[in-house]
């Protein structure tokens, strides 16, 4: 029963999770909350270790998830289920690309899912940082938390504006792991 509920959850992620796996997140979240497979606390900390950990972010997570509730079959069968509609939309973009990506309607239908897309990403952002910044669990809330993550969007703006692209995240982490390990001493 767990595998069949771990490949129909994750094959529904991955259907829906246009705009990447930033955009898979809150998917992932509602299905995992909804089978109970873990809880709030549980989802962030799966999330800080699949965004540093090398791979994307949906997989790690599907993977990780999958391990947890089914063992190595488990983590084997979300990984599948989360990666078939990609592997499926692309196999079939590829054999209609070349009408497929200049026709005017599929274009004015792509520039309207962009806005959308950048919206949930956001908003995805946005409460992962209010919850970090108040969890119980990771201490409440804190004027270091709330330092860290001012300094690492001032960096981050800052790196932007003179050299107009975004700083890598693995350079955030490093800052926000050594923020940590000065600030939290």
């Amino acid at each position: 029963m767990i595998y069949w509920q771990l490949f129909w959850g994750f094959l529904q992620v991955g259907c829906l999770a246009f705009g990447g796996a930033y955009a898979a997140i809150p998917f992932i979240r509602d299905i995992v909350l909804y089978y109970g497979w873990l809880d709030e606390t549980a989802i962030a900390q799966i999330i800080a270790i699949s965004e540093s950990t090398p791979g994307p972010v949906m997989i790690n997570m599907a993977t990780y998830v999958g391990q947890t509730q089914g063992g190595f079959g488990g983590a084997l069968i979300a990984t599948t289920a989360v990666v078939i509609p990609s592997f499926v939309v692309t196999i079939v973009i590829m054999g209609l690309l070349r009408s497929f990506i200049y026709n005017r309607w599929v274009r004015t239908c792509l520039r309207g899912l962009l806005p959308c897309i950048a919206g949930i990403i956001m908003l995805t952002g946005l409460v992962m940082l209010l919850k970090s910044l108040t969890w119980p669990e990771a201490g409440g809330w804190s004027g270091i938390k709330l330092t860290i993550a001012a300094v690492l969007i001032a960096v981050e703006a800052a790196y932007y504006k003179y050299k107009h692209t975004m700083l890598s995240p693995i350079a955030l982490i490093v800052i926000a792991a050594l923020l940590g390990a000065v600030l939290c001493r």
